[in-house]
């Protein structure tokens, strides 16, 4: 079952500076933020300095809707046009596969389905309409 959909920007370093005036401009409650920094607490990989306070994934309500922030990698290409993807939750590691692969055909696979800290099933994929979309499942 498909749980969520929402926005998800990408920005270029500068996601802090993006949160703080998402949330005075648009009233937004800010859920959580983590940081590339954060995450080396669930890896055997320390982060590069020039990627610590870089934004992994923050979480903005706004209203009864969400919005989800992060930067790039420091080194990937940060393409106008190509900052906002769809973030699109299901409920379970059968329902990701299904939908990641119907969305990969005539598309391109940016990050295959894989187990992450915070999902069972989690990939990246541009479908055939150019569309940029981040599959997650929601760990009950």
């Amino acid at each position: 079952m498909i749980v969520s959909i929402h926005p998800y920007l990408v920005t270029n370093g500068n996601g802090k500076e993006a949160v703080e005036f998402y949330e005075d401009v648009l009233d937004a409650k800010v859920v959580n933020v983590q940081t590339f920094g954060d995450m080396q607490k669930n890896s055997q990989e320390p982060a590069a300095d020039d990627m610590k306070d870089r934004i992994m994934n923050a979480h903005l309500k706004i209203g009864t809707s969400d919005l989800m922030l992060s930067d790039t990698f420091p080194g990937q290409p940060y393409q106008l046009g190509s900052q906002v993807t769809l973030a699109l939750t299901v409920s379970s590691v059968d329902k990701s596969k299904e939908v990641f692969s119907k969305l990969q055909e005539g598309g391109e696979v940016g990050m295959p389905l894989q187990e992450t800290f915070w999902s069972p099933s989690y990939g990246q994929v541009t479908d055939k309409f150019g569309v940029k979309w981040q599959i997650t499942t929601a760990i009950s």
